[in-house]
């Protein structure tokens, strides 16, 4: 009977879509997933189906948890957004991306040659169980003190060269699905386990697994739980956010669970302060008409700023602020693709 009902609710909601005086033409399996799991209104299709982008928060499912949603109609091939996201450097050109470089497999420190790790990203003089201004498990924190001369004249290129091993370490060990990951990160008094943080992320986007449910263990257990035809790319960014810049490692997974939709997610892997986890979930669908596709996107994060007291408060800001900043890359990758030559 629940199932029933829900099945009941789920039409009458598409009902009333359809009702609307201009509809996208979706794939009845992705506009269940979009308004089941990604919460799309009515009204938000409709504009979209009138090239307007629209955007909403997602449901928070656990303290110091966030994430926004949005979409676009872009007047191009969608096989035009995968190639332009698998060039990442130039894709993800914008202010904000202090540096970028694409990371092997397996990973190696030259990748990272271009990446600068100054004081204010690694200040090991100032490292220490329980404060430090990097995420590092505790025996990392003790060996930093311990390896990197903190006296010598060349005390922060020593730090950047430390630090530079112990992520390639770190990614290594995840692609090959070896011993040696972080599993719990000592900076603050209030420890991080960013393999458990991104696990309930992971459940709290049941959209990846309604459209490519092989996604859902190859996200989970990589390298395990691989998905037959899914395409995984690693690259690092230095980035800003807040009052310092981070330094992250990301791993994108392209897949077409048919021919008219393909997807491509995004996961957090390392993050050197700020994200907890983060996973977003860009979904590419052919429109009905020759050379145009649907663009959405969703991104679903946790971080430990966003809890104990004003959580609330900090969380609306934070929202707003992706909101905002998820609509000016929907616009920008709309506008990139259909003024391509």
């Amino acid at each position: 009977m629940k199932a029933r009902a829900v099945a009941l609710a789920l039409a009458v909601v598409i009902a009333a879509v359809g009702a609307g005086a201009q509809t996208p033409d979706l794939d009845p399996g992705v506009r269940a997933a979009l308004i089941q799991h990604l919460r799309f209104t009515a009204a938000e299709l409709a504009d979209l189906a009138r090239d307007r982008t629209v955007k909403h928060n997602l449901d928070t499912k656990s303290a110091g948890e966030f994430g926004v949603a949005g979409a676009v109609r872009v007047r191009a091939p969608k096989a035009a957004f995968f190639a332009a996201a698998h060039d990442i450097v130039t894709f993800k050109s914008d202010p904000g991306v202090l540096q970028i470089g694409r990371l092997g497999d397996p990973p190696s420190v030259d990748d990272l040659a271009k990446l600068t790790v100054d004081r204010v990203d690694f200040d090991v003089a100032a490292c220490r169980v329980h404060s430090c201004g990097i995420r590092l498990p505790a025996d990392m924190i003790g060996r930093a003190g311990q390896e990197i001369d903190t006296k010598a004249p060349n005390a922060q290129e020593q730090a950047a060269a430390w630090f530079k091993r112990a992520l390639v370490a770190d990614v290594g060990a995840y692609m090959a699905g070896t011993p040696g990951r972080f599993e719990q990160y000592d900076d603050d008094p209030q420890p991080v386990r960013p393999l458990d943080d991104f696990a309930a992320v992971l459940e709290h986007t049941p959209a990846i697994g309604a459209l490519a449910p092989a996604l859902v263990d190859h996200l989970g257990r990589f390298p395990a739980g691989r998905a037959a035809d899914a395409e995984d790319l690693f690259y690092w960014s230095k980035e800003k956010f807040g009052s310092e810049p981070f330094i992250s490692v990301t791993q994108m997974t392209f897949l077409c669970p048919s021919a008219r939709t393909c997807v491509m997610t995004t996961k957090d892997v390392y993050s050197s302060r700020y994200i907890n986890a983060s996973l977003a979930l860009a979904i590419a669908t052919d429109a009905g008409e020759p050379g145009v596709f649907y663009l959405f996107y969703a991104n679903r994060s946790r971080a430990n700023a966003l809890k104990g007291g004003l959580a609330g408060l900090r969380r609306s800001i934070v929202e707003r602020r992706a909101r905002g900043a998820l609509e000016e890359s929907l616009k920008t990758i709309k506008k990139r693709l259909e003024n391509a030559p």
